[in-house]
């Protein structure tokens, strides 16, 4: 079963073929792949989509597409990724998104994301989920940080070569009962 979550603003679904150009635009963009070792042509992002597709067929979890609500137009992927074994803090679960440029800074991402946290948290019963991504990326950890995640440490990605500019990265957690206090701030 796929499960789709709703924002107030976005939701989040499994993956349309329509997505498919949007997200090449997307994965195509300087600005957005600025932190990621290049950008994607054609064949590489519509591979990642579908890797996405099929981990959410399987699990009715993952990068979830997301799109707005008032007009269904595509902005991104925004979710949950199991990491079994590829980092020294695994196995854990990740939280990350990728919004095109047009819509950073509208508060989409935390929103969206927030709604993550809930599922991880109260339908999933994950313990904790971590965010990570390369030192300097200022925008994703302010993302993290409204979060209410906390920094845990640095490390260098192992998929990058240590002298990679990009192979430092930074690392970000929240546990279940970290994420039910700040709800519970937030409400009062």
């Amino acid at each position: 079963m796929n499960i789709t979550l709703d924002t107030e603003r976005l939701r989040l679904r499994q993956w349309h073929i329509s997505d498919l150009p949007l997200f090449t635009q997307l994965n195509a963009d300087p600005r957005v792949m600025q932190y990621f070792p290049k950008i994607l042509n054609f064949q590489e992002s519509n591979a990642l989509a579908e890797k996405f597709k099929s981990l959410i067929q399987q699990n009715g979890w993952g990068f979830w597409a997301a799109e707005l609500k008032k007009d269904r137009t595509f902005i991104g992927f925004v979710g949950l990724h199991y990491q079994p074994s590829q980092f020294e803090f695994s196995p854990c679960v990740e939280i990350g998104w990728r919004l095109a440029y047009q819509f950073w800074n509208k508060g989409y991402a935390t929103e969206a994301a927030n709604a993550c946290l809930a599922f991880a948290f109260d339908q999933l019963e994950l313990e904790s989920i971590v965010a990570f991504t390369t030192v300097g990326n200022h925008a994703s950890e302010r993302v993290m940080q409204r979060l209410g995640m906390h920094y845990v440490q640095n490390f260098m990605h192992p998929a990058l070569k240590s002298s990679h500019p990009l192979a430092e990265h930074i690392l970000y957690q929240i546990t279940r009962a970290e994420f039910q206090t700040e709800k519970s701030q937030r409400i009062i």
